[in-house]
């Protein structure tokens, strides 16, 4: 880890950023908008993943933007793709070693609710981890039994939906439910998920803030909604669909993201 931190602080050249942006699908625009950029790919820092998911860069953008320091990550590994939760687990130390003390997590997911169409954004208030995973499986200190009561940091939270009201911008509100994937959700485990309280379902992110928590970061988290779950439009569900629609909600969030950063609301 202690490469990745060095390697790191080295290509920041003086640069002290505190907050990270995890960009998920419809996202990636925005590490474009980065003034004064530093590019530096995910292959050049050791333990930092190589995502295989189209439309995910892999590279760490760092420099101004609306007026903040801030580190952007474009791209994420996912749980899917290896099996292992803690894929990010490397990415995140190497934030915290840095300085990094606060993460806006972004991701593509499907809503439970006809009045949270596509295209739409949700603020993430809680989380329900249906995976079966968790990314401190293995960890052989107790403090791998990390508090989860408030993992979505408030003020950060209020800073973006005070962001929203500032840009106009519908900002839906609630509970994430993660399931492993790749395959997409039933209508059957969607009916279960509305019962039990989800009002988007996603396949990745919630690694991301256990390990964030665990390492002492404040935590907050949007959803670019693709699509409406499973058998509630009677069509079949596609990452295709994912990748054309993310886009829309993704200039919705980045307006957002912007505007919060603008105006110094990031708690």
């Amino acid at each position: 880890m202690k490469q990745a931190i060095d390697r790191l602080v080295e290509r920041l050249d003086g640069r002290a950023p505190e907050m990270a942006l995890v960009l998920g699908s419809g996202l990636g625009s925005l590490a474009g908008e980065v003034e004064n950029a530093v590019r530096i790919p995910y292959g050049e820092l050791p333990g930092f993943p190589e995502s295989g998911v189209t439309g995910h860069a892999g590279e760490v953008v760092a420099g101004r933007l609306s007026g903040t320091d801030v580190l952007v990550l474009s791209g994420r590994a996912h749980y899917y793709e290896h099996g292992n939760a803690a894929a990010m687990r490397p990415v995140l130390e190497t934030l915290a070693g840095i300085g990094i003390g606060k993460l806006l997590l972004t991701n593509a997911a499907g809503s439970l609710r006809e009045d949270m169409a596509p295209g739409s954004v949700m603020l993430i208030s809680d989380h329900i981890n249906f995976s079966g995973s968790n990314p401190l499986f293995g960890e052989p200190t107790d403090r791998r039994f990390v508090g989860m009561t408030e993992a979505y940091d408030a003020e950060l939270r209020a800073g973006l939906k005070r962001a929203a009201v500032a840009t106009g911008i519908d900002l839906h509100e609630g509970v994430y439910m993660w399931f492993s994937g790749p395959s997409f959700e039933t209508p059957a485990e969607i009916r279960m998920a509305r019962v039990l309280g989800a009002d988007a379902v996603g396949m990745s992110t919630v690694p991301e803030v256990i390990l964030a928590r665990f390492l002492g970061l404040r935590v907050a988290a949007c959803s670019v909604i693709t699509n409406l779950a499973a058998g509630m439009t009677g069509q079949e569900l596609s990452h295709d669909e994912t990748k054309e629609v993310a886009p829309l909600g993704g200039r919705r969030l980045a307006a957002i993201l912007k505007a919060m950063l603008a105006e110094g609301r990031t708690g």
